[in-house]
């Protein structure tokens, strides 16, 4: 079911999106060469406990899980690309590392995602960072109120094409409010003009994911980390936005 939120509400939403965009900024300074991934999902536990939020992942189970997630981040290096699971790993110079997070403050819920390069960048990776948040760029602006979700999911795509990149449609963006996955899904790929229409209240997470030479994925022994088919690369980009009378409006801004 499609949920429409009030503007009051809207403003409720926003402790949920700040604080977010607030532990996704310290992670992406603490990660460096030697930090163990451990590490990393201990300083998220550690800001949650001290806001009074709540993890989205502990206790996650879908139905695609093996298990409980277990841990409050997620981890994702090199060719793994979404559902990475912390583990006993040190970051070496040049690993890609996507991190992504979802908190629920006073019973409101927020979720994003970003990669970046850990010491000395390659360029192909670069490249696929670059082209996965101007894709997320892409979709947020086509996230107008009176549009379509095709819209935001054509857009997407455009970019990604653009710069030779295929699109897995498996995993996408999800409405967000009270849980963290919720009706509207919103596939990166798909028709302008087509779908569920984009009014006022809505909140969603956007989430534009890509591998350098694939579209095809395989889940580790692990049954979370989603990998590459063929070991390359992958990149993943999201925020949390509303849709409101004068535009996207993002709630995971980070500084």
């Amino acid at each position: 079911m499609i949920e429409l939120r009030t503007p009051a509400e809207l403003d409720e939403m926003r402790p949920a999106g700040a604080f977010v965009g607030e532990v996704l900024t310290e992670l992406a300074s603490r990660a460096a060469v030697g930090v163990n991934l451990l590490k990393l999902d201990q300083i998220a536990h550690e800001m949650i406990r001290a806001r009074g939020a709540e993890s989205c992942y502990i206790d996650y189970h879908p139905s695609f899980g093996a298990s409980p997630f277990g841990k409050v981040l997620c981890t994702s290096v090199n060719d793994a690309v979404l559902h990475g699971l912390p583990h006993d790993y040190r970051l070496r110079d040049g690993d890609m590392l996507t991190l992504d997070f979802a908190a629920s403050v006073d019973g409101w819920v927020a979720d994003s995602a970003v990669t970046l390069i850990v010491g000395t960048p390659r360029p192909a990776d670069a490249r696929l960072i670059d082209t996965t948040n101007r894709a997320l760029e892409a979709g947020i602006r086509a996230a107008q109120p009176g549009g379509r979700i095709g819209d935001i999911s054509a857009a997407i795509a455009a970019v990604a094409h653009a710069d030779g990149y295929s699109i897995n449609t498996d995993f996408g963006g999800h409405g967000v409010g009270r849980t963290m996955h919720g009706d509207p899904h919103i596939p990166n790929n798909g028709r302008p003009g087509r779908g569920v229409h984009l009014k006022p209240g809505l909140v969603v997470a956007i989430e534009p994911w890509f591998l350098e030479t694939t579209d095809k994925i395989v889940t580790d022994p692990d049954g979370w980390t989603l990998r590459s088919a063929d070991g390359s690369r992958g990149a993943h980009a999201e925020h949390t936005i509303a849709i409101t009378p004068e535009g996207p409006l993002v709630l995971t801004a980070r500084a």
